[in-house]
């Protein structure tokens, strides 16, 4: 791992966390006393740009950091108006997309590409399965960014998509829970699942 690699990622992560608040203002009604501070999503920028970049001088990375770039913005309007765009998650999926066939036509690998797209395939599936059980609470709009995430990890490999697809759960019970335990929440109460998706497949790219 180059120093300068991660030193740079994290710089420029803490810029996209930065701008993240007023990027989402452009997509959603963020309120200004319900906004999340630009500081610490600076932070949380720097943290998730440098561990993707802290697993080497990927061909994929730059897909990677758009992705991330992205999940930055969607975190934000999920969490202050409960929606995913449709723009920001095609974002995440064209975007993606178009760098994964990039980092495939350098390193020479088709089926990389093709795990990929299966990735994007299985993912939306499972999810849209869930989506449909009884009493679900993950609207349309999970399913199509647990798609597009789909791509990057099936990318990384099938471990990387399964860690990515069991992680989101986990983390959103946790929340959940903690949030419960707070009563900040109530059992009907309405709560974003984006983060939670983002976040595992943040820790599952970098965890494999």
């Amino acid at each position: 791992m180059s120093a300068l690699l991660v030193t740079g990622a994290a710089l420029l992560g803490a810029a996209a966390g930065w701008a993240a608040v007023p990027v989402a203002r452009s997509f959603v009604t963020v309120p200004a006393a319900g906004a999340p501070r630009r500081d610490a999503f600076a932070l949380v920028g720097a943290v998730v740009f440098g561990g993707l970049a802290a697993r080497g001088a990927d061909p994929a990375l730059p897909a990677l950091l758009l992705v991330a770039a992205a999940g930055l913005v969607l975190a934000v309007t999920d969490l202050t108006a409960l929606r995913l765009p449709d723009p920001l998650v095609g974002v995440v999926a064209l975007g993606g997309g178009l760098g994964l066939a990039a980092a495939t036509a350098a390193t020479g690998e088709p089926r990389r590409l093709a795990v990929a797209v299966a990735g994007a395939a299985f993912s939306f599936t499972g999810y849209a399965l869930l989506a449909l059980l009884p009493r679900a609470r993950l609207g349309f709009g999970d399913v199509k960014l647990a798609a597009a995430l789909g791509l990057p990890l099936g990318w990384l490999g099938w471990p990387t998509l399964r860690l990515g697809l069991l992680l989101p759960h986990v983390l959103g019970g946790a929340a959940v829970l903690v949030l419960l335990a707070a009563g900040r929440v109530r059992r009907d109460t309405p709560v974003p699942f984006g983060p939670a998706l983002l976040g595992g497949a943040w820790l599952a790219a970098v965890l494999t």
